[in-house]
């Protein structure tokens, strides 16, 4: 699977890329039709704490799978995102 990032108004640092990278990287044990995996990074212009959003966007046969969850920290944000996705992941292959 292709992984990339994508940061909005920011330059990610080699730490959160090898998490990214690690975290989406583990998706392919739930799915492995899983052909390509995209990372948005952005944060959003309000006062609160929790402005970190990350967007993952899974590209799978049919439909394709798009989570966005917000949180105080990257890293935070990408594991709900990929929590999320393993399952809708989970929840394909056993449609499938």
């Amino acid at each position: 699977m292709k992984i990339t990032v994508q940061s909005i108004g920011l330059t990610p640092h080699e730490p959160l890329e090898s998490h990214i990278e690690k975290k989406v990287s583990k998706l392919e044990t739930f799915y492995d039709k899983i052909h390509e995996g995209k990372v948005f990074l952005k944060v959003e212009n309000n006062a609160d704490k929790v402005n970190k959003t990350t967007e993952l966007i899974l590209a799978v046969p049919g439909e394709d799978i798009v989570v966005k969850k917000t949180s105080a920290s990257f890293e935070e944000s990408l594991d709900l995102c990929v929590d999320t996705a393993k399952k809708l992941l989970i929840k394909k292959k056993e449609m499938a």
